[in-house]
């Protein structure tokens, strides 16, 4: 659900992945529910407990490893990780640099949230910098205002930097409330959210691409989908 911009021919690096080895999982860690960090200083959330599944079940070992959102593909491309699974939307541009499993989110909601419903979505709107809810704002004709995290993003609209903030609609859910408000309609973005990984992992990614048409089929993707995002979640 997210995109980030990149030179390809910077960053086309051989590093690849031996099916021996631990499998190192790459996230943010700062976008729940998809990734956060526990009370117990731990990596927690849906893309967790759904990784530590998909290598159980193809049999791998795997680690958690995390990384800031802006610079998580070029490390990924450097070897410091195999994977990305941090609610990282699946888009041609990102398909130039790295591929992808099938998803494991379908194609789901962004949406404005502002302290009004009928707040000023052509004024100024805060986005993650490096998504493509941030690409959509700054072709939309708004102002774009980016920051790091989500977190901030929504910071800068109650503290009255932004007219509203543009994102994932179930990671905007948990701050829509007394103080928030949904604004405008909701927009369709990105092919879903897949696992990302280097084009020379083939076979990872395969044994990873077995595992999620199995969950898929038996409805426990489906039921692992709603227990994180709720009832009303886009399910396959």
């Amino acid at each position: 659900m997210k995109k980030l911009i990149l030179t390809a021919a910077a960053l086309a690096l051989s590093t690849g992945f031996a099916m021996a080895d631990t499998v190192r999982m790459g996230t943010e860690g700062a976008y729940p529910p998809y990734n956060f960090i526990n009370d117990k200083g731990e990596v927690d959330g849906f893309e967790r407990e759904l990784g530590d599944l998909l290598c159980e079940k193809a049999g791998l070992t795997c680690e958690w490893v995390t990384n800031e959102w802006d610079s998580i593909i070029p490390n990924l491309l450097s070897g410091n990780y195999d994977t990305i699974i941090a609610g990282m939307s699946i888009t041609d541009e990102r398909m130039e640099t790295i591929d992808f499993t099938q998803n494991y989110i379908p194609p789901a909601a962004s949406a404005y949230a502002a302290l009004s419903a009928d707040a000023d979505l052509s004024g100024v709107v805060a986005a993650q910098v490096g998504t493509i809810q941030a690409d959509y704002v700054a072709k939309s004709g708004a102002t774009l205002l980016e920051f790091a995290t989500l977190d901030d993003t929504v910071a800068a609209v109650k503290n009255g930097e932004a007219d509203a903030v543009f994102a994932d609609k179930d990671a905007l859910a948990p701050f829509v409330g007394s103080d928030m408000s949904w604004a405008g309609d909701d927009v369709p973005l990105g092919g879903g959210v897949g696992i990302g990984m280097r084009k020379s992992d083939a076979e990872l990614k395969g044994k990873f691409d077995a595992v999620i048409t199995e969950m898929k089929a038996d409805g426990s993707l489906n039921a692992m989908i709603k227990k994180w995002f709720g009832d009303e979640a886009t399910v396959f």
